[in-house]
């Protein structure tokens, strides 16, 4: 046990190191603070389901017999790489009227070979998949940047408009695949996709099951805690921005603030115990406030691959895949 402590806290540590090197390249400047209040209080008056309201998508734009499906992004965010929704589709034997899980990975997620592989062991049980490539990542990089890299930074405009892209695009990724005959859905997602999924939750309510591996669920810690938040937090002291105009835009954007539709009793949540960037015990505050939900804890770090095989044998217990 103290070997798989100390490696965990080792990987994640290095993990950390590096994106504080790659947002180190993200300055903010004399307008910054400006520009999030103006952000802050034109979206205040929303509801979660108006800032996520979701366009219907032009149909003849896409087809459910081609893999990958694209489209261009209601939310615009200034990037032509990442302004257009990308989802690699993995249809089971029966077509899209079996139900469809889909894969949100996490921040930075180097390859997309696991998630084929899982939804090769979901294929058997008669589901779809749908890997979502999630905003900033994958084939939505930017060039001269690396995969993921301003998905999360210090210009938080930025960050929350690639959280509500990432919402909104799914709500409309699902809302076609209900036209193509899908009834229910899933949501395996991990870190980042976490985040996002638990934001999904509380706008869309056709879910068999939620399986949110350690979700980025306590938005103030990881912007002002969490290790993997040090140079992002060092910008925002450096231009005046505090912790309370943040916090005024947490309704929108923090899963603290929300609950499935779908109902707690469908949600099972995932834990590392040695986790400081999505740490057990915010997980498990949220855990508690979505009253039915289900807790593992899991003995490893943030980053680590024992958590998806745990998760799959309890969803199989449960007789929910």
């Amino acid at each position: 046990m103290i070997w798989e402590k100390i490696a965990a806290a080792a990987l994640d540590r290095a993990m950390c190191a590096m994106m504080f090197a790659i947002q180190r390249r993200h300055r903010l400047d004399g307008a910054s603070r400006g520009a999030l209040e103006r952000y802050v209080a034109a979206h205040e008056p929303l509801t979660r389901d108006a800032f996520f309201h979701a366009p219907p998508l032009d149909s003849s734009a896409i087809s459910a017999s081609r893999s990958p499906v694209r489209w261009r992004s209601p939310i615009v965010t200034g990037f032509a790489e990442n302004d257009h929704a990308h989802i690699d589709l993995y249809p089971c034997r029966i077509g899209w009227s079996a139900p469809t899980v889909l894969f949100l990975h996490a921040l930075m997620s180097a390859s997309d070979i696991g998630y084929r592989r899982w939804a090769a062991d979901f294929h058997p049980r008669r589901w779809n998949a749908a890997f979502v490539h999630l905003p900033f990542h994958y084939s939505r990089t930017p060039r001269g940047h690396w995969n993921g890299e301003l998905a999360i930074t210090a210009d938080l405009v930025r960050s929350a408009e690639g959280l509500r892209q990432g919402v909104v695009e799914l709500r409309q990724l699902m809302a076609q695949l209900r036209a193509w005959g899908c009834g229910e859905f899933a949501l395996w997602a991990s870190s980042y996709g976490g985040w996002i999924g638990a934001l999904l939750a509380s706008v869309e309510r056709d879910f068999r099951f939620l399986s949110l591996m350690e979700p980025i669920v306590d938005v103030g810690h990881a912007i002002w805690t969490s290790p993997a938040g040090l140079a992002l937090r060092r910008e925002l002291y450096r231009v005046g921005i505090e912790p309370e105009l943040i916090a005024r835009h947490f309704p929108l954007a923090s899963p603290m603030h929300g609950e499935p539709l779908c109902g707690a009793d469908r949600v099972l949540f995932c834990a590392g115990e040695y986790d400081r960037i999505a740490p057990a015990d915010a997980i498990a505050r949220l855990h508690a406030n979505w009253t039915g939900s289900e807790l593992l804890r899991i003995p490893q770090g943030h980053f680590g691959y024992r958590m998806m095989r745990t998760a799959w044998a309890r969803l199989c217990e449960r007789g929910l895949i």
